[in-house]
């Protein structure tokens, strides 16, 4: 039985730079106002105000998107949104196969995307970098776009169910 497996977190340079000068600036704003006027704020607030931005600023490195395909169908799960893995089973696809996607323009951006908000005809997406992903076209009309780093694989193993359960993949 051939499986693949593909988790992804977001750790992109940008992105933790990005989450770095958000998080610096306000704690030293904060500390600046706390040094130059202690009688504003106590310490246990000035240390409960910091812990929640450090906790808010941080809380995007836990996102993860875990993706298996196997003899079942395609499985995912988006945590923190989604605690267990979801399975699409094969004979609820119409088609699977592995794309280019812009992920602004299709999408509006990285996450889990699409739906009532965005672009209703494009389905949603599940994605957290780049612009290749998984393309599925369910039988009930639905899509779902899952991103993925390992095109190759994802469609050797998309070609092997496809031959394997002689469906319309």
């Amino acid at each position: 039985m051939q499986i693949f497996k593909e988790e992804q977190r977001f750790n992109q340079t940008w992105i933790i730079v990005l989450v770095a000068i958000s998080t610096i600036v306000p704690v030293v704003i904060l500390l600046h106002t706390y040094i130059n006027n202690p009688k504003n704020l106590s310490s246990i607030e000035l240390i409960s105000i910091i812990s929640i931005i450090l906790i808010a600023s941080g809380i995007i490195f836990f996102f993860k998107l875990s993706t298996r395909i196997d003899k079942k169908g395609i499985h995912y799960k988006f945590f923190p949104f989604q605690f267990k893995l979801k399975l699409i089973e094969w004979q609820d696809i119409n088609k699977a196969y592995v794309r280019n996607y812009d992920a602004i323009t299709e999408f509006g951006g990285w996450g889990l995307k699409g739906g009532a908000l965005w672009n209703k005809s494009k389905g949603r997406a599940i994605n957290v970098s780049g612009d290749i992903g998984i393309q599925l076209e369910l039988r009930n009309g639905k899509k779902l776009l899952l991103g993925t780093q390992k095109p190759e694989d994802a469609k050797r193993i998309i070609e092997a169910y496809k031959t394997k359960l002689n469906i319309n993949v």
